[in-house]
């Protein structure tokens, strides 16, 4: 830590404050209580599901976000969650092959975007193409992303950079985030002149602004699905589950910016 210069230090501060504020501690959650352990991404949009589903389930869930990645790893040590929710289906499939979740509720139930967003009041622009001047546009900065190797947003992005034959240009002005949204505020605060996350989290945050959307073939496709885990104990999960895929949750989902991939199940 000693040899970080205080530019890093600030980056790796930001991103660390980020998510601390994202990601509760699942151990604290009590056994009796509906734990949904959900993508860093999906903050704002099932916070309203939640609470527009109340009434329906008849208990309002307790929401741990953090990365797909992280969530996956506590599950796999015995965190008390009864639904998960990836943002993308490797860490999803990561567990159903463990037998920590029930196959028979996994659904594919919204898509996303990635999106090259800059501060809001930033004058850089470009399109994304092919062999595209990203270092020009990072400069003497840092290209704030979610880890690469392990976080869905991260591992989108790497693989978008890789198709359009940039990353060996940024690869080393990467500033890594513990999750999407600890990136997006790597670039909402100014550390980073420019990030990759999600539309949905450019969407929620008036501080940036979307430079540039990446083609959607230029990486797998964005796909959260959602399954209640093997050892859930609420009796309500099931009831959770169905209202994620109703008409006032696809309503509230799009609101957002996500695609419902689900046709809505009845309320």
């Amino acid at each position: 830590m000693a040899g970080l210069k205080a530019g890093e230090m600030r980056l790796l501060t930001a991103a660390g404050v980020a998510a601390l504020m994202l990601a509760a501690a699942p151990a604290a959650f009590a056994a009796e209580s509906l734990t949904v352990f959900a993508a860093a991404s999906l903050k704002n949009a099932l916070d309203n599901v939640n609470t527009a589903c109340e009434a329906d389930v008849g208990e309002k869930a307790t929401i741990s976000y953090a990365a797909s990645s992280a969530l996956a790893k506590q599950i796999e040590e015995g965190a008390p969650a009864d639904v998960f929710i990836s943002a993308d289906l490797a860490w999803m499939k990561y567990l159903s092959e463990k037998k920590l979740t029930r196959t028979d509720t996994e659904v594919q139930l919204l898509g996303n975007r990635i999106v090259l967003v800059a501060p809001a009041d930033s004058t850089a622009s470009t399109e994304i193409a092919p062999n595209f001047d990203l270092a020009k546009l990072v400069g003497d900065g840092k290209l704030a992303m979610a880890n690469v190797d392990s976080v869905p947003a991260g591992k989108y992005g790497k693989a978008a950079l890789e198709k359009l034959g940039v990353w060996a240009s940024v690869e080393g002005k990467v500033a890594q985030a513990e999750n999407a949204r600890a990136a997006l505020a790597l670039v909402s605060t100014g550390e980073a002149p420019v990030g990759i996350v999600y539309q949905t989290d450019a969407a929620a945050d008036k501080k940036v602004k979307i430079v540039g959307t990446f083609p959607e073939d230029s990486h797998p496709p964005i796909i959260y699905p959602v399954a209640q885990t093997a050892e859930s104990k609420d009796a309500e999960t099931p009831a959770f589950l169905k209202c994620l895929q109703s008409a006032k949750a696809k309503a509230l989902f799009e609101e957002q910016g996500f695609a419902v991939l689900v046709p809505p199940a009845s309320n």
